[in-house]
């Protein structure tokens, strides 16, 4: 049976609760609170007006201090090169190693009296010495003198100079040398890209191609008289960095960059290895104190070769020294002795004075002259022009000379290039000694005919045969190759330029003063010279032994003078000295320019040069 449940009353619980009020607002807060709002905001409107309207320029200049900079794009030197193309001075990059002193001694922190403590000053010299010990314990230091080969105490000197921000510790330092430095990770110490010279040929090209100084500034030579051409011009450029140093904007460019011109000589490397080896070996066995040789091409005047010795690797400047330097063929003047009795004859013939078919008389061997006496190895007697040169005879050829007013013999030494410079543009260069007055003893004018009294250079003798091996056309002497034909004029008649290169031939021949001086299967024409020097009050007992000549003779080529200064011993003649030098260098030069040899059958007769 289902009760049914009556629902009982809810009870009713009757509370009464107070309600809570919170007072948070407060006017003297909000007061506060906004007024240093507003004060906040004014000071930064105000500062912000001040740096942006008042001093704007102040804090734009700080911040260009610490991110505006200057770098700077090389303009390497340019090239010199040989005819051919062959690289003879280079530039390649380089760095200089520098530090900051500054930098160190703020990485040290070394306190002032540990400053005052670390310094020895030396009683004699006074000069003050760095003798932290940590400097010179630590392994880093020691390792980079080592690696840039410099006293350790040099560099502790440059360290600790006053206000030093900058001192150089070693410069021309090749990248593996640099990538070591880097892993030293000394502070302070920096490095720079420069450029450095390169010779390739060491000392055989050294005396013409001279050399630069560290900021790759010619200082001698051919790199001192092309500088400007051969320098160009570095670009610079405003940039602003980041503080890690990279470039963030480009701003401007400062200086616009020139690119620096590449030179090329007419010097033919190949000749110029052979001349420089022949005439060291020349020196050094006559025991001579120098040498230079000069090779011309005669239908130019272009250099082919240019050598001296004693010479110097310009890659190893601890070899320099100013006498090994010099470019003797042009700078050194000597009197040039019987080779220039071809000059007299010549001269002689040009004046009307004698021809080519003369018999000069040359008996008893000797003559007098101006109260002197001028004599011959022997006596020739009755003697052709041809045999004059073949025998180098003083007695005739001091008779054509007589024969000539002195102004017509200087004229013509004139007009083969004698007594003035040759034009080839080198710093440095000789004009020689010609003599110009207007009363001449006889017994100077008989002993200028046979080269005393006057002076030349090694290049102007090699001109001299060269205007005889052209026909009389003078060409301007170059080392710079030019795309321009050279252009020459005539300086003395052809025939008669032409006719004394035949009689020259008998020098080499049989009989004649320079048997050493042939070159199998070419004809030579040439002639000996050798004079005593001068000295104060005369002439001593050193000698000068030079040889100039032209091949081949029918139709020539290259025309080359050899000078041997002082050479020792009995055998100080030219022909024994000079004249082997000359067949080597010319027997190379013609081989190596791919010239015929002469035909020996072809007679080179007066009737042929016209």
């Amino acid at each position: 049976m289902n009760r049914r449940r009556t629902p009982s009353k809810p009870k009713v619980i009757s509370q009464t609760r107070k309600k809570k009020v919170y007072d948070n607002y407060s006017s003297g807060r909000y007061i506060f609170v906004a007024v240093a709002m507003g004060l906040i905001a004014i000071v930064l409107i105000a500062r912000l007006a001040f740096i942006q309207v008042i001093e704007p320029e102040y804090l734009s200049n700080q911040a260009d201090k610490r991110s505006l900079r200057i770098t700077e794009s090389i303009a390497h030197r340019g090239n010199i090169e040989d005819r051919n193309g062959e690289e003879l001075a280079v530039s390649v990059p380089a760095y200089a190693i520098w530090v900051d002193p500054k930098q160190v001694k703020k990485h040290f922190a070394f306190t002032r009296q540990e400053w005052k403590d670390s310094i020895v000053v030396n009683p004699k010299t006074g000069v003050e010495r760095y003798t932290k010990k940590y400097f010179y314990e630590s392994k880093k230091w020691p390792a980079l003198a080592e690696v840039l080969d410099v006293n350790i105490d040099n560099i502790a000197a440059m360290i600790q100079k006053p206000n030093s921000r900058f001192a150089y510790l070693k410069r021309q330092v090749n990248d593996p040398i640099v990538k070591y430095i880097k892993q030293l990770k000394l502070p302070g110490i920096a490095s720079q890209l420069e450029s450095h010279r390169f010779y390739p040929t060491g000392e055989i090209n050294a005396n013409i191609l001279g050399l630069t100084d560290l900021d790759a500034q010619g200082i001698e030579g051919i790199e001192k008289s092309y500088n400007k051409f051969l320098q160009g011009q570095s670009g610079e450029r405003r940039v602003r960095k980041d503080r890690l140093g990279n470039v963030i904007d480009n701003i401007a460019v400062v200086k616009e960059k020139k690119l620096a011109g590449n030179l090329q000589l007419t010097i033919d490397q190949r000749i110029q290895a052979v001349a420089y080896s022949e005439l060291k070996r020349a020196v050094k066995i006559n025991n001579a104190s120098s040498g230079s040789i000069v090779v011309i091409d005669i239908h130019n005047g272009e250099i082919y070769a240019m050598a001296n010795y004693p010479s110097f690797n310009p890659n190893d400047r601890n070899q320099y020294q100013a006498y090994k330097l010099r470019n003797r063929a042009i700078t050194d003047t000597f009197e040039p002795g019987s080779t220039v009795k071809p000059l007299v004859v010549a001269s002689a013939l040009i004046n009307h004075k004698t021809n080519p078919d003369e018999i000069v008389d040359t008996n008893p061997g000797w003559m007098h002259v101006g109260g002197r006496r001028v004599r011959d190895g022997h006596n020739y007697g009755k003697i052709s022009l041809a045999k004059i040169l073949k025998k180098s005879s003083n007695v005739g050829v001091s008779k054509l000379a007589l024969r000539l007013k002195p102004d017509q013999l200087q004229q013509t030494f004139a007009d083969f290039g004698l007594g003035n410079d040759t034009g080839i543009g080198l710093i440095g260069e000789s004009a020689g000694r010609l003599p110009i007055r207007h009363r001449w003893s006889d017994f100077e004018l008989a002993t200028m005919s046979f080269g005393y009294g006057i002076t030349a250079t090694t290049l102007q003798l090699a001109k001299a045969y060269s205007i005889l091996g052209s026909g009389g056309m003078e060409y301007p002497i170059s080392i710079i190759k030019s795309a321009t034909p050279a252009v020459g004029r005539q300086v003395i008649p052809k025939h008669i330029a032409l006719e004394v290169v035949g009689m020259m031939e008998g020098v080499t021949e049989v009989g004649g003063t320079a048997r050493k001086a042939k070159v199998d299967g070419y004809r030579i024409a040439g002639k000996t010279g050798t004079s005593r020097k001068a000295v104060a009050g005369g002439y001593g007992d050193d000698y000068v032994a030079v040889f100039a000549g032209i091949a081949p003779a029918t139709r020539p080529r290259f025309a080359i003078a050899v000078m041997i200064n002082e050479p020792q011993g009995d055998r100080y003649y030219a022909g024994d000295v000079a004249a082997p030098v000359f067949a080597a260098v010319m027997k190379s030069s013609l081989l190596l320019s791919h010239v015929l040899p002469d035909d020996r059958d072809q007679s080179y007769t007066y009737l042929e040069a016209k």
